[in-house]
């Protein structure tokens, strides 16, 4: 091992020491190492920076050009998407957005359809699978975009019996009450279309003052266009006081445009015949948000109501007070009634005390018992505060009593009013829906219908009328000849299958060309292609039904939900009357009742009725048949009892999945 050892001096000594040698061979030592050590004779010198001359032209710093562009572009891009959200929310109620959100999911559902609706979907899955995705995406946007979606929602569940089941199940949740608004947008609204305060409108204090009217600030109902707050008038009337919401008048240009838009597309697309009555539907929306238009439709209905003896006293249309009513605020008589869809609360046994009835039927002012508002005068009225009293004493004691009023009582009045309204009247109510029903009971212990929310309405031209007429009466005694040119005059190639979503039961009275062409010879190896091809089918079938949309009916589109509804409201109730026969009676006798016919063809009319009358009897045969099995438990009621038919012939034969009650949820 050497060692080297600088001294003072510039020169350098290599010191030998002495190495260790094991006694024991056995063990391996590493091999010799030199430790060396310099010794620098240099001078201590400070470190010191070069100087710019001697480093040389400096290099020039990298340019990211290309990010710095695309981070201009998304700076800029992110300024303006904010600016037009911000001026979207703020100014147009956020109907750009909702717009562009409709017409992304159009697009998604589009494309998914395009290319997953085959017997082997592209990207795996069944049709099942597609059914299901594209129904929780519409029911997601139409609650997400509001207003007006949520009627054209509502209105897709009350025909998604014949959507597949994914739809069904989805849709049954359209129905629940849509969020009400904060009371600064409802006095805004009042303000906007009043000039003044709603305490000037109406008279109304919040603050107790003596003298003065009360009116809720929180709304008793709220629906996709409207809420109702109740108040009392200074003069001692209690009124509905129906308020659009604000966002919705300028929501509605949009909401239909972007309608329009989608349905045209799909129209090309797909190639279905459903744009052409889009038109008239926006046109039928847009007449809902106008107040004005209800307020006259309410009126009509009043005096084609006071006019018929028939229905006179069964039914009650409330007065409409004009003068405190404006474009997009109406101002109703208050209605203390029972819902339809309360069936235990109508048949309960009554005990509100004999010669009485529910309060107002006797046509009295309601009676405001001033204990009931003490608490409301002697502080300021808060958001939350109700203010109506309850007037639940005909209830009993022990709030187990009820109106004690029959069903079939009930289900007459109605199915006799919407029959009047189509055959007779050719002004049709088209949301009859359970929520706008109320129910009371006259003094003279019978009931009375309340109709309510008379904005969605169709006019019926008396050609068009009266060609109905004759449809009905031609469907209950099969006279295919007529049938088959009366829907030929509609643009309907095949008049089975029309026949068949008319009555909402299976015809038998057609030759089935239509459903024979459907389903036979099905060539699909599995059980999914042969699912497939029935549906592709069925589109086929519907454009040859549809085959000139020309002179297709637009009211028959209304007219059709306007049954279905009544359908439900039947079946709803037990099924309590036979429907189809009552409707059919009341098509025959309009016949009879045409002011513009001679007195010959009148008498001729009249006995043509009096055979028709003669002929139903035989439904009456199904009907108390079905009453029969319903009241020994085999079964729920005749409506039950066709719809049963129809989802037999629609799973069997059209490859439908008929499982939906209207109003379910």
């Amino acid at each position: 091992m050497f060692l080297r050892i600088a001294g003072s001096s510039c020169r350098s000594q290599r010191i030998q020491l002495g190495a260790f040698v094991p006694a024991n061979p056995s063990i391996h030592l590493r091999p010799r190492q030199t430790f060396q050590r310099n010794a620098h004779a240099q001078r201590y010198q400070p470190f010191a920076p070069p100087s710019p001359e001697s480093l040389g032209k400096a290099r020039p710093a990298k340019e990211y050009r290309r990010l710095r562009r695309w981070g201009k572009r998304f700076f800029y891009f992110s300024a303006v998407g904010g600016a037009c959200y911000l001026l979207d929310s703020q100014f147009y109620a956020s109907s750009i957005t909702r717009s562009l959100r409709t017409f992304g999911f159009g697009l998604w559902v589009a494309l998914d359809y395009k290319l997953n609706f085959r017997e082997r979907p592209w990207f795996g899955g069944t049709i099942s699978d597609l059914h299901r995705r594209t129904a929780e995406g519409l029911f997601d946007l139409l609650r997400a975009n509001g207003g007006l979606y949520l009627k054209i929602g509502q209105a897709i569940a009350m025909q998604s019996a014949v959507m597949p089941p994914e739809f069904q199940k989805m849709f049954a949740r359209m129905f629940d009450d849509a969020p009400q608004n904060d009371w600064k947008d409802v006095e805004k609204v009042i303000r906007e279309d009043f000039g003044r305060s709603p305490e000037e409108v109406f008279g109304v204090s919040f603050i107790g003052e003596q003298g003065r009217g009360l009116m809720e600030k929180t709304a008793r109902a709220s629906a996709s266009v409207a809420q109702v707050h109740w108040a009392r008038l200074p003069d001692g009337r209690e009124v509905a006081i129906k308020i659009q919401k604000r966002e919705i008048a300028q929501q509605v240009g949009w909401d239909l445009w972007a309608f329009k838009v989608v349905m045209k597309i799909y129209t090309k697309w797909f190639d279905l015949p459903l744009y052409s009555v889009v038109p008239y539907i926006t046109q039928r929306l847009m007449l809902e948000t106008d107040f004005e238009i209800e307020a006259e439709n309410s009126e009509k209905m009043a005096a084609f109501v006071a006019t018929e003896p028939r229905l006179r006293d069964r039914v009650y249309i409330p007065k409409i007070y004009k003068e405190l009513s404006s474009r997009r605020v109406m101002t109703a008589e208050w209605i203390e009634g029972v819902r339809l869809w309360d069936k235990e609360a109508l048949t309960k046994p009554w005990v509100g005390g004999r010669g009485k009835g529910s309060p107002g039927a006797d046509g009295k002012p309601l009676k405001f018992s001033p204990p009931d508002a003490v608490s409301s005068q002697a502080n300021v009225q808060s958001r939350t505060e109700k203010l109506k009293p309850e007037r639940s004493s005909w209830k009993g004691p022990r709030g187990a009593g009820g109106l004690g009023l029959s069903l079939q009582e009930i289900m007459t009045t109605m199915v006799d009013l919407f029959s009047a309204q189509m055959f007779l009247w050719g002004l049709v109510h088209c949301d009859p829906h359970p929520g706008n029903i109320f129910i009371r009971r006259l003094p003279n212990g019978r009931s009375q219908l309340v109709l309510i929310d008379h904005g969605l309405y169709i006019s019926m031209k008396p050609e068009f009328r009266h060609q109905y007429c004759r449809f009905w009466k031609a469907l209950l005694t099969f006279d295919n000849t007529t049938l088959n040119a009366i829907t030929r005059s509609w643009g309907v190639r095949h008049a089975d299958l029309f026949a068949s979503a008319t009555l909402m039961r299976p015809y038998d009275g057609g030759d089935a060309s239509t459903r024979a062409r459907i389903t036979t010879r099905l060539t699909g190896a599995t059980p999914a292609e042969r699912h497939y091809e029935v549906q592709q089918r069925m589109l086929t079938g519907l454009r040859e039904v549809l085959a000139d949309e020309d002179k297709w009916p637009r009211e028959l589109l209304f007219i059709g939900r306007n049954m279905r509804i009544v359908q439900g409201n039947n079946q709803f109730l037990g099924s309590p009357v036979n429907r189809i026969k009552m409707t059919g009676l009341w098509a025959s006798r309009a016949l009879v009742d045409d002011p513009d016919l001679a007195w010959r063809a009148r008498a001729l009319a009249a006995a043509r009725h009096a055979l028709f009358r003669c002929v139903l009897l035989a439904s009456d045969l199904v009907f108390y048949a079905s009453r029969l099995r319903q009241s020994l438990g085999w079964g729920r009621g005749m409506e039950d009892d066709m719809e049963r038919q129809m989802r037999v012939i629609a799973k069997d034969t059209f490859g439908l999945d008929l499982q939906h009650d209207v109003f379910e949820g």
